[in-house]
């Protein structure tokens, strides 16, 4: 039986030690590129991303997110809406030299914007297998029943 909490906690852990997702609109594919996610781990609801204001995904909308994490011990698909973020404590809570670095004209450039992706449903699947199930697929065991035990569709 799967974890579910258990699951999300491991998703939340490890988008944190590498915050890399390939966002897109759910009605245009093409719109798909990396992006860095902002985490506040009090606000397990939402996560932020820096912009600009002449791309695609400043529009807003239903969204699409894909991860994998580092090592890839983890991967997921999560869905929600993209906005913009009116909040200047927001802004200013993520502002940071990385961010900077991409705004020539600091927090003043008129190309920034911050967008917040309130969270809906997702799919969350652990791979990092362990020492035994690594050992059992090697030599060719039957798999299905452990890979249950660790995918869940939640919500977030």
């Amino acid at each position: 039986m799967t974890d579910t909490d258990d699951l999300k906690k491991r998703f939340w852990k490890t988008l944190d030690d590498s915050p890399f997702v390939f966002l897109q609109h759910d009605s245009d594919p093409s719109t798909a590129v990396p992006m860095t996610a902002q985490l506040d781990k009090d606000a397990n609801h939402a996560i932020w991303f820096f912009g600009r204001r002449s791309s695609a995904l400043a529009k807003g909308g239903p969204v699409t997110a894909t991860f994998a994490g580092k090592g890839h011990e983890m991967f997921a698909r999560f869905s929600g809406v993209l906005s913009e973020e009116p909040s200047r404590e927001r802004l200013e809570q993520f502002w940071g030299k990385p961010v900077e670095a991409w705004y020539p004209q600091g927090k003043q450039d008129p190309e920034l914007i911050l967008l917040r992706m309130d969270l809906g449903e997702a799919e969350l699947w652990n791979s990092d297998l362990g020492f035994l199930d690594t050992a059992r697929m090697l030599f060719g065991f039957d798999m299905l029943d452990e890979a249950k035990d660790e995918h869940a569709e939640t919500m977030l």
